[in-house]
């Protein structure tokens, strides 16, 4: 996981940018339900940045549902939820994609042609 971590200068908060990148290696299914994660620790000293910022970004995916923290045991990918308790927002996930693509360099254009062709797909 994290080799697929790359933070950018681009004005999105870091914890932000870590978050969602969390939250896509999911969704791509790279991180499955169950599987174990890096410690913040280990993710701090490898990215250089302040254990902090790994901390929120962690918070906010358990709040979110996305990880599960054990204290001792470690920091787990969350199972799903049943298709039926989730309450999708369609608004909130495109900015979450947007936010991810901006942090990407991927231009809105661009994101929209390719949510297109996955359509068509």
């Amino acid at each position: 996981m994290l080799t697929q971590l790359a933070l950018h200068d681009n004005g999105v908060p870091i914890y932000v940018q870590l978050r969602d990148q969390i939250t896509a290696l999911i969704g791509r299914g790279v991180l499955k339900p169950g599987m174990r994660i890096p410690t913040m620790r280990e993710v701090a000293v490898e990215l250089r940045i302040d254990l902090n910022t790994v901390q929120r970004a962690y918070a906010e995916l358990e709040r979110a549902g996305f990880l599960t923290l054990l204290r001792g045991r470690g920091t787990y990918v969350a199972q799903p939820p049943p298709i039926r308790a989730r309450k999708p927002d369609a608004a909130v996930l495109a900015a979450k994609v947007a936010a991810l693509a901006k942090a990407e360099g991927i231009a809105p254009d661009d994101l929209i042609a390719a949510l297109k062709a996955l359509k068509r797909a």
